[in-house]
């Protein structure tokens, strides 16, 4: 049975959330909120980028996921909350998702975005959710080719 929701669990989601609205992390959130990968090697060239700004803001945002997914699997963060209070998480995992296999491989990192993936994916809601970003993110491609 999951653990109810505690005052502490909302203080972790209001850390979580101030967290977000530092001033660098906007910036990399901004910047990620218009990134629009169309294949892995578009991926691949942020993160082979090094030094660059797009590659700190990339690692910024899926470290910032990553590290909050850990906090869910972990027990630390009450998963129902989590839900509750954001929906970022599926917007940043849709952008990278459909290329993840092929990203792990030609990165060697067999573990890279496994939390995020594992929280948003676990259950049917996660995927119904995760489904609707994906076409969320298909038609802001295709409105974007169109312009």
């Amino acid at each position: 049975m999951p653990k109810k929701a505690t005052a502490e669990d909302a203080q972790i989601i209001m850390k979580l959330y101030d967290l977000r609205r530092e001033a660098e992390m906007r910036k990399a959130r901004h910047w990620y909120g218009g990134w629009w990968p169309a294949s892995a090697d578009d991926i691949m060239q942020v993160i082979n980028a090094f030094g660059t700004q797009e590659n700190a803001w990339f690692r910024q945002v899926n470290g910032y996921w990553d590290m909050a997914a850990s906090f869910v699997l972990r027990g630390v963060l009450n998963e129902d909350l989590f839900w509750d209070c954001n929906g970022e998480m599926w917007f940043t995992l849709a952008k990278l998702q459909p290329f993840l296999k092929e990203v792990r491989q030609k990165a060697n990192i067999p573990q890279g975005f496994v939390r995020v993936e594992k929280v948003a994916t676990r259950t049917k809601e996660g995927r119904e959710r995760l489904q609707m970003m994906l076409q969320r993110a298909e038609a802001r491609q295709v409105a974007a080719k169109a312009a």
